[in-house]
């Protein structure tokens, strides 16, 4: 049986380096298969994952053996991290290995949004020719509001003041005499920061306190025409109010990487049929061929590290 199983895809080198001293099971679609991934973990001492794979009481029940979970990524919706506190297993996320592949998305997302014009390709190939309704916004001189200041954020922020973008940021959890603030206008308030922001970022993880954070009340604090992205976690946003918001015109645009039901099944992407001014795109924000390799190899070193520590 395997000493590391890992059930969902991540660079291939990193795989093959760690075998060469470990016995290593990798298979992509593992994900899918719960009664192999079970079988596999009754001997294995860690397990590495992305978002995917629910690292549950049930399935730490199938790994008596498990000693660390290596995260690909940095999210840890779906570990439960007092479950395995309980149990001595160590949670390694990728901390840092692919904030700038999230950062770009956001930025790119920005633009593409206020630009409006890259959204017409459909209409362009039905003989349509929509050029005043493209007709959309420079990204200088806009201000970019973002919601929760820690790493990735501060990376959009410095992207953003590049392109001539002024940068707000709303952060009740960073204290006010942190040099993170030298660069950003700093705002007290969460409905302050909307009300200013051309286009709004959110950096927050999915909680009690986030769930639904953007819900119609908040989209109504926003300005009239802004843009609204998240790469964050799926839940921060309510959908369905935005896809009113978008509907309505009282927003712009919306580009959204992760949400509420992941993967996005048809039944629950239906509330977005129709809304033409929606960019979607499968979790997949922070992941690029560079990102990948730099969260693998993160990744894998934290698996050896806990691995390496933990002999008898």
């Amino acid at each position: 049986m395997p000493d590391i199983v890992i059930s969902e895809f991540m660079d291939q080198e990193a795989v093959d380096r760690t075998a060469v001293d470990y016995d290593v099971y990798y298979d992509p679609e593992l994900v899918e298969k719960e009664a192999e991934l079970k079988r596999l973990l009754s001997d294995a001492r860690a397990l590495v994952v992305r978002n995917r794979t629910q690292v549950d009481a049930d399935l730490l029940d199938a790994a008596p053996r498990l000693c660390v979970v290596g995260r690909l990524g940095v999210g840890l919706d779906n570990i439960d991290t007092a479950e395995c506190e309980k149990r001595g297993i160590t949670v390694c996320p990728a901390t840092g290995a692919n904030d700038d592949s999230v950062a770009e998305w956001v930025i790119t997302a920005v633009m593409t949004l206020l630009r409006g014009a890259f959204l017409s390709m459909g209409e362009i190939l039905e003989g349509r020719w929509p050029r005043s309704r493209c007709i959309g916004r420079e990204t200088a001189g806009k201000i970019l509001g973002l919601i929760g200041y820690g790493a990735i954020a501060r990376k959009t922020a410095v992207r953003a003041k590049a392109l001539g973008m002024e940068v707000a940021a709303y952060d009740p959890f960073i204290p006010a005499d942190d040099a993170a603030w030298e660069q950003v206008t700093r705002m007290t308030g969460f409905g302050e920061l909307l009300a200013v922001a051309d286009a709004v970022s959110l950096h927050v993880p999915l909680t009690r306190d986030t769930r639904h954070l953007m819900d119609g009340r908040a989209m109504a604090q926003m300005k009239k025409g802004a843009v609204l992205v998240n790469a964050s976690r799926g839940g921060v946003v309510d959908e369905e109010a935005l896809a009113k918001a978008l509907s309505s015109g009282r927003l712009a645009g919306a580009a959204l990487d992760v949400y509420e039901t992941e993967p996005l099944t048809k039944a629950a992407g239906e509330i977005f049929v129709g809304v033409n001014n929606l960019l979607l795109t499968p979790h997949i924000a922070g992941v690029t061929v560079e990102s990948n390799i730099r969260v693998s190899n993160v990744t894998m070193e934290n698996v050896r590290r806990v691995l390496e520590a933990s002999q008898p």
